[in-house]
């Protein structure tokens, strides 16, 4: 990350690129393009999002935090189901999977409050809605979220035994009682065990289809079909 000799160049924003361009070395002027680029890019979206267009801010996957988007129809059918589910006045606590977050903002009425658990910190955009999380620290969660959300759903970014059991601590902190799990056919078992879930007929799906075959669990009677 660019230090304090650079951050004099970047507040004097792009005028003066072309005059230091030449004294650079050819990767410290990659990364200070990149640095320009991403900033740029993150005024974009709090410009968006103070808009009231937040539901239009895309962020691409990054497959090195496990990153992989839900469809359209994915994200439409849960939200559909969670904003049953809470009713008027509900809290709902996505972890780990913006992309419903996203989809419940732009659907949600004003008297439902949303909030994204979420390791990467681009969508520390949407201010007050989103709490870094870090499933290695399952208990560290705001004390206003625990045990008040009406709806938990939750997608643990890795396919392992140690995601999910630690994920699980954090859900279970979070929720009052009803819960939604997608991950993969082959977690079902452990996850259904340590939140006494059922498996439900509803198959998430990805925009980039994944090579594992991904299932839905939930603690209730469920109603996407």
């Amino acid at each position: 990350m660019m230090q304090s000799e650079n951050t004099a160049i970047i507040d004097n924003d792009n005028s003066n690129l072309e005059d230091i361009s030449e004294e650079l070395s050819g990767s410290t002027l990659a990364a200070l393009q990149e640095f320009l680029a991403e900033k740029a890019e993150r005024e974009d979206r709090f410009q968006m999002i103070a808009s009231g267009n937040a539901h239009d801010v895309d962020f691409d996957e990054d497959w090195q935090l496990s990153q992989f988007w839900y469809d359209e129809e994915t994200a439409n059918k849960l939200v559909e189901e969670a904003l049953r589910v809470v009713g008027e006045k509900g809290t709902i606590a996505c972890v780990s999977c913006p992309t419903v977050y996203k989809a419940l903002k732009k659907r949600k009425p004003d008297d439902v409050n949303v909030f994204v658990l979420e390791y990467d910190t681009r969508f520390s955009v949407y201010g007050q809605d989103f709490v870094f999380y870090d499933y290695k620290s399952p208990l560290e969660i705001p004390m206003h979220l625990r045990e008040q959300c009406d709806l938990v759903i939750v997608d643990p970014p890795f396919l392992s035994a140690e995601c999910l059991t630690k994920t699980s601590l954090t859900v279970k902190l979070l929720a009052k009682e009803k819960i939604i799990l997608c991950t993969g056919d082959i977690m079902g078992e452990l996850g259904c065990r340590l939140l006494h879930l059922v498996k439900q007929d509803f198959q998430p799906r990805h925009k980039n289809n994944l090579a594992n075959d991904f299932a839905c669990f939930a603690n209730y009677d469920f109603m996407i079909i």
